[in-house]
């Protein structure tokens, strides 16, 4: 079968995994395996063990990195704006919605309930889950701020405003929770938001831009020198992910291309040339990354330098 490649180069091989095999060097930004039927339908990915969730109007399961695809729900949960999947207890999945409010479901997706008590109905941006305890949550609310749960979605509490930067305060687009010690007896969350990428230690006390050395030393100086390179200058990022087993590896999507940090966020590299709207990590496996771009699903087994278009067409699995 013909693929048909857009224009625009990367500087990574993109392999499509199956019968159309596409080994160029350089590539095109992407290669279009089976079409999704709506890109702007996917709303989230999540490892559950090493099944892979995807959300869009419904929920669907895949055991093969996505080359075969089954509903996961019984019934839609609803418009999901986030997915977070509990590290240590499979089935367990935690989803904010765009309307407001977060749900939980405790069997793979089959069923949901709410897990939302003094969480604000305000829209839910965006959802982790803390790298050293995986029953306290955090969610991004559009317009509010980050709110907390230490008790697994039951109960929630207002940690923290939403970050100022450029003369207002920002929206948080993307949060991962990364297990790296801040100098303060914490570690962080990094955000992503419209003007690009900051971090705040889990005591709450400012968010603050990512550099290298202490953050206790820097608080004190009053001084956040730049890293040596950092991700583009105000450019939106839509999607972080990292695997809890290595915190300080990071994925950043922006909106035309994938960036990587093996440093916990000071430095960057620049590690595909297409623009993805979603990312998730196994884990337990950070080389293993799944994202979804404009129009299919890619996946990466090492670390990000070599992409396969899967086969899929969840729409029409049954």
């Amino acid at each position: 079968m013909t693929k048909t490649l857009p224009t625009g180069i990367c500087r990574r091989r993109l392999l499509s995994g199956g019968a159309a095999l596409i080994a160029l060097s350089p590539l095109p930004a992407m290669a279009q395996a089976t079409p999704l039927a709506d890109a702007s339908l996917v709303r989230g990915l999540a490892f559950d063990g090493d099944d892979l969730l995807l959300v869009a109007s419904d929920m669907w399961r895949s055991a093969d990195g996505g080359a075969n695809w089954q509903r996961a729900a019984l019934t839609s949960p609803g418009q999901v704006s986030a997915l977070a999947s509990h590290p240590e207890r499979p089935g367990r999945i935690y989803a904010t919605l765009a309307s407001g409010g977060l749900i939980r479901t405790d069997d793979g997706g089959l069923s949901w309930s709410q897990s939302d008590t003094g969480l604000p109905q305000g829209p839910a941006d965006a959802l982790t889950i803390a790298a050293h305890d995986p029953d306290t949550l955090y969610v991004a609310l559009r317009g509010d701020g980050l709110w907390r749960s230490q008790d697994g979605g039951e109960t929630w509490e207002f940690v923290m405003d939403r970050p100022y930067e450029n003369g207002s305060e920002q929206d948080i687009l993307s949060l991962v929770s990364v297990n790296s010690p801040t100098g303060m007896g914490g570690i962080w969350l990094y955000a992503g938001t419209d003007t690009g990428l900051t971090r705040v230690p889990d005591c709450f006390c400012r968010w603050q831009a990512v550099q290298s050395g202490d953050a206790m030393d820097a608080l004190v100086a009053g001084v956040e020198p730049a890293p040596d390179k950092p991700l583009p200058a105000g450019a939106p990022v839509s999607s972080l992910a990292l695997a809890i087993a290595a915190p300080d590896v990071i994925y950043a999507a922006l909106s035309s291309d994938l960036w990587k940090s093996t440093d916990a966020g000071v430095n960057w590299a620049q590690i595909a040339e297409m623009p993805m709207a979603h990312l998730a990590v196994h884990p337990a496996n950070p080389d293993h990354v799944i994202a979804v771009n404009d129009d299919t699903i890619l996946l990466s087994r090492d670390s990000g330098l070599t992409w396969s278009a899967t086969s899929h067409n969840f729409w029409r699995t049954t």
